[in-house]
């Protein structure tokens, strides 16, 4: 009890602590909207007139310098400095046109700067493959949206007839709240937030000693995040193998039921599309209110700035593989069953969402991923089993991945 009431107040603690620094984190935002106008400006001689007002909005080009000028000079990066020179029409930014002599953008706003006809500046294929690409990153999620959007009011209607299969009786491993505490403030947080640096951070530099960035910077994602997770799986393991095997319901604590793989992978796509509106529109209303409120994914960053394959493998792996078998084995197959049977489905439901959000300590996230959260709980309780859940959770992380990448 008392190793449980100290975990507790010092999990609250690093979270809290963790919560205000994502508040100094920066924001993915204005890099994801500086390499949507990029992209823009490539596509649009690829792009019919009466399709560039729809796939485009504003002029590209006016875009693209109007959000150069709003950054500071701190903040930009050489070659973002290098295209606001050559957006300004700045003699000398032609003086370092060798430093990227492969960056499509840069040679074609070079070229149009030595005052050559325009048209003999632009590459028809590169036109084309920018064009595809902004086509899929901004048609792509709208007509996610909007599907999904049908597809809830569609189930909402049929829960007001009661037209819904009623959902199965909740199952999970009998632990007590002592034993979450354990497993979620000591292990989840505080064993992994200060004992596994302290082991991981020699390793890390050793693994990574003789690689270069961003390699570097994936292999130390993988491994810390591996490492960070072995603590609570190993509390889980050890809880579980502490309860009566003849107490435990049919397909395990955890209710993984892997089988039927179709069924399972359909409701994880309509959960995935379901949800899909809700936090986008979560995301919207929060930056109306409160503005940008920073703090995003450093995993985003490294994404956005990589284009190694290795690389990106490796942090796709722990995006898409990794996390969600972690995460929903801890939140959706422990966490929520236990606070379901103690506070009723609504309430294991939310707060095991909250926790889940909490998690990942980054405030200008915490909203849209509780809402992301409840939707990975709707699932699991709906569906009675726990792969659904991981399914969906991974093709939110890989739709977002790939998302960046078309960037």
């Amino acid at each position: 009890m008392l190793l449980a009431a100290l975990s507790l107040l010092l999990a609250g603690a690093i979270w809290l602590s963790g919560l205000v620094d994502s508040l100094s984190r920066p924001s993915v935002s204005p890099s994801l909207t500086l390499q949507q106008q990029e992209l823009s400006l490539l596509a649009q001689p690829a792009l019919p007139p009466s399709l560039q007002p729809v796939l485009l909005g504003e002029d590209p080009r006016d875009a693209l310098l109007q959000a150069l000028q709003a950054s500071t000079p701190a903040d930009r990066s050489d070659r973002q400095q290098l295209l606001l020179g050559l957006l300004q029409e700045d003699q000398g930014a032609l003086e370092l046109q060798n430093r990227w002599p492969n960056d499509a953008l840069i040679q074609r706003l070079i070229c149009e700067r030595k005052r050559l006809k325009v048209d003999e500046c632009i590459d028809a294929d590169l036109a084309s493959a920018a064009a595809w690409r902004l086509a899929v990153s901004g048609l792509l999620p709208l007509l996610t949206v909007l599907v999904g959007s049908l597809l809830l009011l569609v189930q909402i209607i049929r829960a007001l007839r009661g037209r819904l299969q009623p959902w199965p009786v909740m199952e999970g491993p009998g632990l007590s709240l002592i034993d979450l505490v354990l497993l979620v403030a000591g292990g989840f947080v505080v064993i992994s937030a200060v004992g596994v640096p302290l082991v991981a951070l020699p390793l890390v530099a050793s693994v990574t000693a003789g690689l270069e960035s961003p390699r570097r910077e994936a292999v130390t994602v993988v491994i810390n995040y591996s490492l960070m997770a072995l603590p609570s799986l190993l509390i889980l393991w050890r809880q579980l193998k502490a309860l009566p095997r003849a107490q435990a319901p049919q397909g395990g604590w955890l209710q993984w039921r892997l089988r039927p793989w179709p069924g399972a992978i359909s409701s994880a796509v309509a959960g995935w599309l379901m949800v899909t509106p809700v936090v986008v529109a979560t995301g919207w209303l929060l930056v109306r209110l409160v503005g940008d409120p920073g703090g995003s994914n450093p995993l985003l960053e490294l994404v956005l700035g990589s284009k190694d394959p290795l690389a990106l493998f490796l942090l796709g792996w722990t995006a898409v593989v990794l996390a969600p078998l972690f995460e929903e084995t801890i939140f959706r197959g422990a966490l929520l069953p236990v606070l379901a049977k103690r506070w009723g489905t609504a309430g294991g439901v939310v707060l095991s969402a909250l926790l889940f959000a909490m998690a990942h300590i980054s405030i200008g996230e915490l909203a849209p991923l509780t809402v992301l959260g409840v939707g990975l709980a709707l699932l699991r309780v709906s569906t009675g089993r726990l792969l659904p859940s991981v399914l969906m959770h991974a093709l939110w992380n890989a739709i977002t991945f790939l998302n960046l990448l078309v960037l």
